[in-house]
Protein backbone atom coordinates (compact mmCIF):
# COMPACT_ATOMS: atom_id res chain seq x y z
CA UNK A 1 0.00 0.00 0.00
CA UNK A 2 1.37 3.44 -0.94
CA UNK A 3 1.40 6.27 1.57
CA UNK A 4 -2.05 7.95 1.24
CA UNK A 5 -0.50 11.40 1.61
CA UNK A 6 1.71 10.68 -1.42
CA UNK A 7 -1.23 9.28 -3.39
CA UNK A 8 -3.24 12.49 -2.90
CA UNK A 9 -0.16 14.72 -3.12
CA UNK A 10 -0.83 16.57 0.15
CA UNK A 11 1.46 17.30 3.14
CA UNK A 12 0.91 15.51 6.43
CA UNK A 13 -0.36 18.69 8.06
CA UNK A 14 -2.99 19.30 5.36
CA UNK A 15 -6.45 20.26 6.59
CA UNK A 16 -9.60 18.43 5.53
CA UNK A 17 -10.54 21.04 2.93
CA UNK A 18 -7.17 20.62 1.19
CA UNK A 19 -7.47 16.83 1.30
CA UNK A 20 -11.02 16.93 -0.08
CA UNK A 21 -10.04 19.23 -2.97
CA UNK A 22 -7.02 17.07 -3.86
CA UNK A 23 -9.21 13.96 -3.82
CA UNK A 24 -11.87 15.50 -6.07
CA UNK A 25 -9.27 16.66 -8.59
CA UNK A 26 -7.58 13.25 -8.81
CA UNK A 27 -10.83 11.28 -8.77
CA UNK A 28 -12.10 13.35 -11.69
CA UNK A 29 -8.80 12.85 -13.56
CA UNK A 30 -8.70 9.06 -13.13
CA UNK A 31 -12.45 8.29 -13.27
CA UNK A 32 -12.82 5.26 -15.63
CA UNK A 33 -15.72 6.95 -17.45
CA UNK A 34 -13.45 9.88 -18.32
CA UNK A 35 -9.96 8.40 -18.54
CA UNK A 36 -9.66 5.38 -20.82
CA UNK A 37 -5.89 4.99 -20.41
CA UNK A 38 -4.51 1.67 -19.17
CA UNK A 39 -4.24 1.69 -15.40
CA UNK A 40 -6.69 4.56 -14.89
CA UNK A 41 -9.16 2.38 -12.99
CA UNK A 42 -6.39 1.15 -10.64
CA UNK A 43 -5.31 4.74 -9.95
CA UNK A 44 -8.95 5.69 -9.32
CA UNK A 45 -9.26 2.88 -6.76
CA UNK A 46 -5.96 3.91 -5.14
CA UNK A 47 -7.14 7.51 -4.83
CA UNK A 48 -10.41 6.38 -3.22
CA UNK A 49 -8.54 4.10 -0.80
CA UNK A 50 -6.26 6.99 0.21
CA UNK A 51 -9.23 9.30 0.81
CA UNK A 52 -10.98 6.59 2.80
CA UNK A 53 -8.13 6.94 5.32
CA UNK A 54 -7.33 10.65 5.23
CA UNK A 55 -10.94 11.79 4.88
CA UNK A 56 -11.85 10.17 8.20
CA UNK A 57 -10.39 11.89 11.28
CA UNK A 58 -10.20 8.70 13.35
CA UNK A 59 -8.64 6.58 10.58
CA UNK A 60 -6.19 9.36 9.78
CA UNK A 61 -5.14 9.66 13.43
CA UNK A 62 -4.59 5.91 13.64
CA UNK A 63 -2.62 5.87 10.38
CA UNK A 64 -0.40 8.74 11.52
CA UNK A 65 0.39 6.83 14.72
CA UNK A 66 0.48 3.19 13.64
CA UNK A 67 1.03 3.35 9.86
CA UNK A 68 -0.23 0.68 7.46
CA UNK A 69 -1.08 -1.70 10.33
CA UNK A 70 -4.05 0.54 11.18
CA UNK A 71 -5.69 -0.24 7.81
CA UNK A 72 -5.84 -3.99 8.38
CA UNK A 73 -9.09 -5.71 9.29
CA UNK A 74 -9.60 -6.09 13.03
CA UNK A 75 -7.05 -3.45 14.01
CA UNK A 76 -7.58 -2.23 17.60
CA UNK A 77 -5.71 0.97 18.55
CA UNK A 78 -6.09 0.13 22.27
CA UNK A 79 -4.36 -3.20 21.85
CA UNK A 80 -1.68 -1.47 19.80
CA UNK A 81 -1.04 1.04 22.55
CA UNK A 82 -3.40 3.75 21.38
CA UNK A 83 -4.66 4.55 24.90
CA UNK A 84 -1.80 3.19 27.00
CA UNK A 85 -4.18 0.63 28.63
CA UNK A 86 -5.78 -2.42 27.10
CA UNK A 87 -9.13 -3.07 28.77
CA UNK A 88 -10.02 -5.72 26.20
CA UNK A 89 -12.84 -5.63 23.69
CA UNK A 90 -15.70 -6.50 26.06
CA UNK A 91 -15.17 -4.22 29.07
CA UNK A 92 -17.47 -1.25 29.61
CA UNK A 93 -15.29 1.57 31.00
CA UNK A 94 -18.27 3.22 32.72
CA UNK A 95 -19.04 -0.04 34.52
CA UNK A 96 -15.41 -0.45 35.48
CA UNK A 97 -15.13 3.05 36.96
CA UNK A 98 -18.49 2.65 38.68
CA UNK A 99 -17.36 -0.55 40.38
CA UNK A 100 -14.14 1.12 41.53
CA UNK A 101 -15.51 4.39 42.82
CA UNK A 102 -19.21 3.74 43.25
CA UNK A 103 -22.12 5.73 41.85
CA UNK A 104 -22.39 8.13 44.78
CA UNK A 105 -25.92 6.93 45.56
CA UNK A 106 -27.29 8.32 42.32
CA UNK A 107 -29.91 6.27 40.50
CA UNK A 108 -28.75 5.72 36.98
CA UNK A 109 -31.42 5.08 34.37
CA UNK A 110 -30.87 3.05 31.23
CA UNK A 111 -27.78 4.29 29.45
CA UNK A 112 -27.89 5.16 25.79
CA UNK A 113 -25.60 3.18 23.52
CA UNK A 114 -22.72 4.74 21.63
CA UNK A 115 -23.12 6.31 18.21
CA UNK A 116 -21.62 4.42 15.29
CA UNK A 117 -19.98 6.16 12.31
CA UNK A 118 -19.61 4.92 8.74
CA UNK A 119 -18.80 6.42 5.34
CA UNK A 120 -21.02 6.05 2.30
CA UNK A 121 -19.94 6.69 -1.29
CA UNK A 122 -22.76 8.29 -3.28
CA UNK A 123 -22.92 9.48 -6.88
CA UNK A 124 -23.52 13.14 -7.66
CA UNK A 125 -26.98 12.50 -9.13
CA UNK A 126 -28.13 11.12 -5.76
CA UNK A 127 -27.44 14.45 -4.04
CA UNK A 128 -28.77 16.41 -7.02
CA UNK A 129 -32.20 14.76 -6.94
CA UNK A 130 -32.27 13.07 -3.53
CA UNK A 131 -32.30 9.29 -3.17
CA UNK A 132 -32.27 6.31 -0.84
CA UNK A 133 -29.19 4.11 -0.73
CA UNK A 134 -28.80 0.83 1.12
CA UNK A 135 -25.92 -0.04 3.44
CA UNK A 136 -25.12 -3.37 5.09
CA UNK A 137 -24.06 -3.26 8.73
CA UNK A 138 -22.64 -6.05 10.83
CA UNK A 139 -24.14 -5.87 14.30
CA UNK A 140 -22.21 -6.74 17.50
CA UNK A 141 -24.02 -10.09 17.68
CA UNK A 142 -22.75 -11.00 14.20
CA UNK A 143 -26.01 -10.34 12.35
CA UNK A 144 -25.90 -8.52 9.02
CA UNK A 145 -28.57 -5.87 8.62
CA UNK A 146 -29.53 -3.73 5.65
CA UNK A 147 -30.53 -0.13 6.26
CA UNK A 148 -31.86 2.51 3.88
CA UNK A 149 -30.06 5.84 4.14
CA UNK A 150 -32.13 8.81 2.92
CA UNK A 151 -29.89 11.19 0.96
CA UNK A 152 -31.50 14.64 0.81
CA UNK A 153 -31.24 16.74 -2.34
CA UNK A 154 -28.57 19.35 -1.75
CA UNK A 155 -26.41 17.22 0.57
CA UNK A 156 -22.72 18.10 0.33
CA UNK A 157 -19.54 16.08 0.30
CA UNK A 158 -18.66 15.42 3.93
CA UNK A 159 -22.25 16.02 5.06
CA UNK A 160 -23.79 13.69 7.64
CA UNK A 161 -27.07 11.80 7.82
CA UNK A 162 -28.14 10.69 11.31
CA UNK A 163 -30.23 7.53 11.67
CA UNK A 164 -31.80 7.60 15.13
CA UNK A 165 -31.51 4.44 17.20
CA UNK A 166 -29.43 2.55 14.63
CA UNK A 167 -26.12 2.77 16.49
CA UNK A 168 -24.61 0.47 19.12
CA UNK A 169 -26.62 -0.98 22.02
CA UNK A 170 -25.46 -0.33 25.61
CA UNK A 171 -24.36 -3.14 27.91
CA UNK A 172 -27.22 -4.32 30.09
CA UNK A 173 -29.98 -3.00 27.86
CA UNK A 174 -31.29 0.43 27.02
CA UNK A 175 -31.75 2.62 23.95
CA UNK A 176 -29.26 2.29 21.09
CA UNK A 177 -27.12 5.16 19.93
CA UNK A 178 -27.41 6.69 16.48
CA UNK A 179 -25.77 5.78 13.19
CA UNK A 180 -23.85 8.72 11.69
CA UNK A 181 -23.38 8.34 7.94
CA UNK A 182 -20.77 10.64 6.37
CA UNK A 183 -21.41 11.13 2.66
CA UNK A 184 -18.57 11.04 0.15
CA UNK A 185 -19.88 12.44 -3.13
CA UNK A 186 -18.13 10.92 -6.14
CA UNK A 187 -17.18 13.09 -9.15
CA UNK A 188 -19.50 12.95 -12.16
CA UNK A 189 -18.00 12.53 -15.64
CA UNK A 190 -20.10 15.36 -17.10
CA UNK A 191 -21.57 17.51 -14.32
CA UNK A 192 -19.74 20.02 -12.13
CA UNK A 193 -21.37 21.41 -9.00
CA UNK A 194 -21.14 24.86 -7.43
CA UNK A 195 -23.42 25.00 -4.37
CA UNK A 196 -26.90 24.34 -5.84
CA UNK A 197 -25.96 25.14 -9.46
CA UNK A 198 -24.63 22.64 -11.99
CA UNK A 199 -22.50 23.10 -15.08
CA UNK A 200 -22.18 20.77 -18.07
CA UNK A 201 -20.25 20.94 -21.33
CA UNK A 202 -22.42 20.36 -24.40
CA UNK A 203 -20.65 19.34 -27.64
CA UNK A 204 -22.07 20.89 -30.81
CA UNK A 205 -21.05 20.61 -34.45
CA UNK A 206 -19.29 23.37 -36.37
CA UNK A 207 -22.43 23.85 -38.49
CA UNK A 208 -24.61 24.17 -35.37
CA UNK A 209 -22.19 26.78 -34.04
CA UNK A 210 -22.30 28.78 -37.28
CA UNK A 211 -25.98 28.52 -38.21
CA UNK A 212 -27.59 27.76 -34.88
CA UNK A 213 -30.26 25.12 -34.49
CA UNK A 214 -32.33 23.03 -32.12
CA UNK A 215 -30.62 20.27 -30.10
CA UNK A 216 -31.76 17.89 -27.35
CA UNK A 217 -29.82 17.96 -24.09
CA UNK A 218 -30.17 15.75 -20.99
CA UNK A 219 -30.74 17.41 -17.60
CA UNK A 220 -31.19 15.93 -14.10
CA UNK A 221 -34.96 16.24 -14.47
CA UNK A 222 -35.32 15.07 -18.07
CA UNK A 223 -34.33 15.97 -21.62
CA UNK A 224 -34.97 19.45 -22.96
CA UNK A 225 -34.85 21.04 -26.42
CA UNK A 226 -32.40 23.90 -26.65
CA UNK A 227 -31.98 26.54 -29.35
CA UNK A 228 -28.31 27.14 -30.12
CA UNK A 229 -27.77 30.76 -31.23
CA UNK A 230 -26.12 31.33 -34.60
CA UNK A 231 -22.45 32.23 -34.23
CA UNK A 232 -22.09 30.45 -30.87
CA UNK A 233 -18.52 30.51 -29.62
CA UNK A 234 -16.78 27.84 -27.56
CA UNK A 235 -17.52 28.59 -23.90
CA UNK A 236 -20.90 30.25 -24.52
CA UNK A 237 -22.96 29.64 -21.37
CA UNK A 238 -26.70 29.10 -21.41
CA UNK A 239 -28.67 29.17 -18.16
CA UNK A 240 -31.53 26.72 -17.67
CA UNK A 241 -33.48 27.77 -14.58
CA UNK A 242 -34.50 25.19 -12.01
CA UNK A 243 -32.60 22.28 -13.56
CA UNK A 244 -29.76 22.19 -11.03
CA UNK A 245 -29.75 20.65 -7.54
CA UNK A 246 -33.38 19.91 -6.74
CA UNK A 247 -33.51 21.40 -3.26
CA UNK A 248 -37.13 21.61 -2.17
CA UNK A 249 -38.66 25.01 -2.79
CA UNK A 250 -35.55 26.59 -4.35
CA UNK A 251 -33.81 24.37 -6.92
CA UNK A 252 -30.55 25.54 -8.44
CA UNK A 253 -29.88 26.26 -12.10
CA UNK A 254 -28.08 24.32 -14.81
CA UNK A 255 -25.47 26.10 -16.94
CA UNK A 256 -24.76 24.57 -20.33
CA UNK A 257 -21.38 25.41 -21.84
CA UNK A 258 -21.32 25.08 -25.63
CA UNK A 259 -18.23 23.36 -27.04
CA UNK A 260 -17.99 23.21 -30.86
CA UNK A 261 -16.25 19.96 -31.83
CA UNK A 262 -13.84 19.65 -34.75
CA UNK A 263 -14.37 16.40 -36.75
CA UNK A 264 -11.72 13.79 -36.01
CA UNK A 265 -11.47 12.71 -39.64
CA UNK A 266 -9.41 14.95 -41.92
CA UNK A 267 -10.23 15.05 -45.63
CA UNK A 268 -9.29 17.35 -48.48
CA UNK A 269 -12.80 18.81 -48.44
CA UNK A 270 -12.56 19.60 -44.72
CA UNK A 271 -9.17 21.24 -45.15
CA UNK A 272 -10.55 23.32 -48.03
CA UNK A 273 -13.50 24.37 -45.87
CA UNK A 274 -11.12 25.27 -43.01
CA UNK A 275 -9.10 27.44 -45.40
CA UNK A 276 -12.29 29.30 -46.25
CA UNK A 277 -12.89 29.80 -42.52
CA UNK A 278 -9.36 31.18 -42.20
CA UNK A 279 -10.17 34.01 -44.62
CA UNK A 280 -13.23 34.98 -42.57
CA UNK A 281 -11.26 36.14 -39.51
CA UNK A 282 -11.18 39.95 -39.23
CA UNK A 283 -8.24 39.97 -36.79
CA UNK A 284 -5.67 37.37 -35.69
CA UNK A 285 -7.29 35.02 -33.20
CA UNK A 286 -4.35 35.33 -30.76
CA UNK A 287 -3.96 39.08 -31.08
CA UNK A 288 -4.91 39.77 -27.47
CA UNK A 289 -2.94 36.86 -26.00
CA UNK A 290 -0.29 38.47 -23.79
CA UNK A 291 1.41 37.61 -20.51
Amino acid sequence: MRDPYSVLGVPKNADQDTIRKAYKKLARKWHPDVNKAAGAEDRFKEVNAAYDILGDDEKRKNFDRFGEASTRAGFDPRAAGGFGFDFGGGVDVDDLLGSLFGSGGRSRGPRRGRDQSIHLDVDLMSVVKGANQSVHLRRPDGRSERLDVPIPAGAKDGGRVRLKGQGLPPRGGGPCGDLLVTLRVQPHPHLRRSEDDLEMDVPITILEALKGGSITVPTPTGDIKLKVPAGARSGTRMRIKGRGVQRRGRPGDLYLVLRPEVPQASTAALVEAAEAFEEAYDTPVREGLTL
